[in-house]
């Protein structure tokens, strides 16, 4: 290693150093109470490294013998994570406290799971890739089981473990098949064997494998069988941050292996991820429709809109990448604050998440269903919500690629998945009161978000503050 490895690698080795001496010292002094004091504090080193991520230069820089990449691309990434997860940290505190649960451990494993993301999103090579993935994977497998006494939670860690490991190995072995035959991990030197139509069956068998492994980690239909129960049995607070950074990091990763290693045989690729868009979006927008829990809806409605994102991927085009980036950065602004709110639904002092209880809220809380509404809206894709614009983005890029069928397969499957949000639209505004309506005052913290969020996608409309010039920006270094 070199001194100009190490000044790539910085902010990443601080954020680990940080998580690791706060280990240290909270094991060796009064741990038990040290646990708001430390998610204030990672929340505070996040946005600083975000600052610091975003304001390190436009130049692309590799560390490692290429196996660190820091480009334009990993950096647009890496401040969209930061951010979030330092959203989510200073929005759950409070809901954690109150429950018992905000250990020391959580804000230290929250920051573990982001030096892996941010590994991850510079990755230039297979075993940098799988480093930094299962860096974040483990430290994401015990937060889901962060209520010890609770068997949904419990069981929740479980399945994520179980079939995390699943689609690891799935990954392994499509990247040994890849080294076997292109006689290298490094992605500079397998995109040169990676020829359009060039491509030998052994590593187009490993791409198959390689795809289907990220496509775990994304929750891409048909891969998306522990989203649900992963969502639904893991503590709220811990369901807001699987829903926001990891999603960005794991579609980023796809993003990079898509473009930096198979970027000469994009049609070799381009109908493998066409078809994980078309059924996610579909499964997701169906299944969303019989659900009965906010959690559990939630975890639906991400696996459609993964498949949103993955339609932006399947262009295979500048375009494509840019639309992608600026429908996730759209995507996590409104799960924060839809989660904002879920975070408050109680019912008699308990946390009650049944759709439900939100039946009459426009009576009870009318500003509180006001910024719901905006949200769930701006998730449908109903214009002129900055949603739509995220939609509407990565259809374009899908039609300009010539892949106007999957436009339109999107289109239809945005109608269908409309109605699960109108449902609760019509729940807060027309909906007769139950006795599971909620009851929960709104911590100022989470209050705050959720209309800021809100806010965000109607303010939004007039140029998306610049992200879009930034996605754009991020996609040129990768693609080209």
């Amino acid at each position: 290693m070199t001194a100009t490895d190490l000044a790539i690698v910085l902010p990443e080795v601080f954020l680990a150093l940080f998580a690791i001496g706060s280990l240290l010292f909270a094991a060796y002094t009064a741990k038990d109470d040290l646990g708001p004091a430390l998610t204030w504090a990672t929340a505070a080193v996040f946005v600083g490294i975000a600052g610091w991520v975003a304001l390190s230069g436009d130049t692309n820089r590799t560390a490692f013998n290429g196996m660190f990449i820091d480009d334009g691309f990993a950096r647009f990434a890496k401040v969209v994570v930061l951010l979030s997860g330092a959203a989510v940290l200073v929005m759950t505190q409070e809901f954690l406290t109150r429950r018992g649960l905000m250990k020391f451990e959580y804000p230290l494993l929250i920051a573990l799971a982001t030096v892996g993301m941010m590994m991850m999103v510079s990755a230039g090579d297979l075993m940098a890739l799988y480093m930094g993935l299962e860096l974040q994977s483990l430290a994401l497998y015990v937060v889901a089981a962060l209520r010890r006494d609770s068997p949904r939670s419990t069981e929740a860690g479980l399945k994520y473990f179980v079939l995390g490991a699943l689609s690891s190995g799935m990954l392994l072995y499509g990247a040994s098949l890849v080294y076997g035959f292109a006689g290298t991990t490094q992605f500079a030197g397998i995109i040169t064997t990676a020829d359009e139509g060039g491509m030998s069956i052994g590593l187009l068998i490993g791409l198959v494998f390689v795809i289907s492994g990220l496509a775990f980690k994304v929750s891409a239909a048909p891969f998306h069988m522990w989203t649900p129960d992963v969502y639904e049995g893991s503590p709220t607070a811990v369901t807001a941050f699987f829903a926001t950074a990891p999603k960005v990091a794991a579609m980023a990763l796809f993003a990079r292996v898509m473009h930096d290693a198979f970027g000469n045989a994009v049609g070799d690729w381009q109908q493998i991820v066409a078809f994980l868009a078309v059924i996610s979006m579909f499964l997701g927008a169906i299944a969303a429709i019989g659900q009965k829990d906010m959690k559990r809806l939630m975890a639906y409605s991400s696996i459609a809109h993964m498949g949103y994102a993955l339609v932006g991927l399947a262009a295979g085009t500048e375009k494509g990448v840019s639309a992608m980036l600026l429908y996730m950065a759209i995507y996590v602004t409104m799960n924060i604050g839809t989660f904002a709110f879920i975070l408050t639904m109680e019912r008699d002092g308990v946390h009650a998440t049944s759709i439900d209880g939100v039946r009459g809220l426009s009576k009870r809380e009318p500003i509180k269903a006001l910024a719901l509404l905006v949200l769930l809206f701006s998730l449908a894709g109903v214009p002129p919500m900055v949603g739509f614009f995220g939609k509407f983005a990565v259809l374009t890029a899908a039609v300009d690629a010539g892949l106007g069928w999957l436009a339109v397969a999107g289109a239809v499957a945005s109608v269908i998945g409309a109605y699960y949000y109108l449902r609760l639209v019509y729940f807060m505004y027309f909906g007769e009161e139950t006795d599971a309506a909620i009851d929960g005052a709104m911590p100022t913290v989470q209050w705050g978000f959720l209309v800021a969020s809100a806010a965000l996608m109607i303010l939004g409309i007039v140029n998306l503050f610049g992200v879009d010039g930034a996605a754009t920006l991020a996609a040129i270094t990768l693609v080209n």
